[in-house]
């Protein structure tokens, strides 16, 4: 897989879509944890406020994913967004560092995805010449 100076993380409890951007086009990197979590209620009297703990193994697979990165733009519903930006910053600084931006995003489509990225990172797709190049007169 070609590495991308960009990459964009969309990431909920259930998945993660990683999307490495660069001029010559995007990759796609699919994450699903190894346990998905179950949905807890929390029961009044009770300690302790009902949710799950991430998975580390989980957040870890991502951070593989944009290990090479140069700029990290998370996005994603919920607190899993700011949950993998915090382990990532406090377990693997050096990557963590490399965060750009961590903003909400409800469920986009890939290609929402790839499109909010390049606006982000302002990638412009390559100007293509006409054939022969200028004309001179």
């Amino acid at each position: 897989m070609p590495t991308h100076f960009h990459a964009i993380v969309w990431i909920d409890h259930s998945q993660a879509k990683v999307f490495h951007i660069g001029l010559s086009g995007e990759d796609e990197v699919v994450v699903h944890p190894h346990m998905p979590t179950k949905h807890l209620h929390h029961k009044a009297n009770t300690t302790g406020s009902g949710h799950v703990g991430f998975d580390k193994e989980f957040f870890a697979q991502v951070m593989n994913a944009v290990s090479e990165a140069g700029e990290i733009l998370i996005i994603g519903a919920a607190s899993a967004k700011t949950e993998f930006a915090k382990y990532l910053r406090e377990q693997h600084s050096k990557i963590g560092d490399h965060i750009v931006a961590v903003e909400a995003a409800d469920h986009p489509s890939d290609r929402e995805i790839v499109a909010y990225a390049k606006q982000h990172f302002k990638i412009r797709p390559p100007r293509i010449s006409a054939p022969g190049g200028p004309s001179q007169s």
